[in-house]
Formats: structure tokens, C-alpha cells, sequence
């Protein structure tokens, strides 16, 4: 396969040698250390350092893989898929669950392991998939939230985060939310706050008024129940 990168970069890119090798692993450095400073600025758990030792490991492990492929005939790449099973696991456990019932660092976790593929990507000599899919990668990082945040702001189901003064008024909120439109497809009483002295809950909510599908965002309809008296907080869930 013909790899338009080769072409432009010359002939010593394309096999093992060690002007390739140095390149390469420089070039995961500097991917990580782009991806790294992006989740760092977002304040995300797995920052600068970590993306950058798992896009530079992925990139070396496959370049010994080749290496064994060629020097003795390996027909498995055993440690490439070592390190991306390891990597899974090291992303499942990036991931975990809030007091409110929230899984945080799901993002995160994913790009770990999209990472830890673009690195092997590039180990591979595979440059123009590398520069194709770290792009994508980053734009996904980058611009898609904003979309992303706006369709689910407009979406006709969302989950809230309640707190209120006393479980007596639950039934009022219940009947407020109908009041206005709205439809509670589940409630669920979050146990982590048992002994605070506030009743909180997890509730799922449709927009069946057609009033508020056309005008009304989630943020407004959120704004417009903070204000009842008896709801100490409330805010939208996001995964």
C-alpha cells in the first residue's frame, strides 16, 4: 500500500531503520502531548503524562512487534495486543460512578484507548491513517461537545439531579412538572444523601408539550423549577 507520507517524507520512513524509529516515536510524543495538554485544559483525570506514555508505548510496542515479525518470523503481534487489552482495562477503570448516579470520565476513557490505537498506527508506518484519524480524534475532542451540547439541550429527554427541603414535597414537584408539560418516565431516590437531611432524587423527564419542544431549552425549564421554594438543587445529568 502506497502511503502518500512515504512518498513525501522518502524511503527510510517506510521500514524499521533507525532514523524511522526515532521519527515515529517522536511523532507519538508530540501526538500525546497534544491530546494530553486538551484534557488537561479540561481538567479531565488522565492528563498530559499519561496520554503521552500511551500513544509513545503503543507506537514502540508495534514497532518491536514488526521487528520480531521480520527477525524471526512472528506471525502474531502478541504485544500490540497485550498493550491494547491492558489499556482497556486501564480505561474501564478511568471511569466511575458520582454520588449522583453520574458516570464521569467516560470520554476519557475512550480516548485512551482511540490513543493507544493511533499509536499503533504509527509504530505500523501507517502515517496517513495516523494523520487522518488523530484530526478526526481531535476534532471530536474538540468541536463536537459544543454540537453535542446544544442537540441535547433541544432533545425531548433529559435526567435531572433533585434536592429537596423534605420528601413531602415530592409529590408537589411531581405535580408542578405536569403543570408544565412534562412527563417523569422514572424516579429514583439516590441513597448517598440518606443521612443529609435533604431528599434527593434522580428523575428522567419527556417534554410532551409541543410549547416547549419549539421554544424552551433544558436550562430554562431547569431555571424555571429552581425557583420553587422547596427545591434546594437542581441541575441536568450529563454522561
Amino acid at each position: 500500500m502506497t502511503d502518500a507520507f512515504v512518498e513525501l517524507l522518502g524511503p527510510w520512513s517506510r521500514g524499521l531503520n533507525t532514523g524511522s524509529i526515532i521519527f515515529r516515536i517522536f511523532v507519538a510524543l508530540v501526538l500525546g502531548t497534544i491530546v494530553g495538554w486538551e484534557r488537561t485544559n479540561k481538567r479531565h483525570s488522565a492528563g498530559l503524562r499519561t496520554f503521552i506514555l500511551v500513544s509513545m508505548t503503543t507506537t514502540v510496542v508495534m514497532m518491536l512487534d514488526q521487528y520480531l515479525s521480520e527477525k524471526y518470523g512472528a506471525s502474531m503481534f502478541i504485544l500490540s495486543g497485550a498493550s491494547l487489552i491492558c489499556l482497556a482495562i486501564l480505561s474501564v477503570n478511568t471511569m466511575v460512578y458520582s454520588s449522583r448516579n453520574q458516570i464521569k470520565g467516560l470520554t476519557t476513557s475512550v480516548g485512551l484507548l482511540t490513543c493507544g490505537v493511533i499509536g499503533l498506527s504509527l509504530g505500523c508506518g501507517l502515517y496517513s491513517v495516523t494523520v487522518t484519524a488523530f484530526v478526526l480524534f481531535m476534532i471530536s475532542l474538540s468541536v463536537f461537545p459544543t454540537l453535542e451540547a446544544f442537540l441535547k439541550n433541544r432533545s425531548n429527554h433529559f435526567e435531572i439531579h433533585l434536592e429537596l427541603t423534605d420528601s413531602r414535597y415530592l409529590q408537589n414537584f411531581v405535580t408542578t412538572i405536569r403543570r408544565l408539560g412534562l412527563i417523569i418516565d422514572d424516579i429514583e431516590l439516590n441513597p448517598a444523601y440518606a443521612n443529609s437531611g435533604l431528599s434527593v432524587y434522580t428523575i428522567s423527564i419527556s417534554i410532551s408539550s409541543a410549547e416547549l419542544k419549539k421554544y424552551k431549552t433544558h436550562s430554562e425549564i431547569i431555571q424555571a423549577l429552581s425557583t420553587l421554594d422547596y427545591v434546594y438543587h437542581i441541575e441536568e445529568m450529563h454522561i
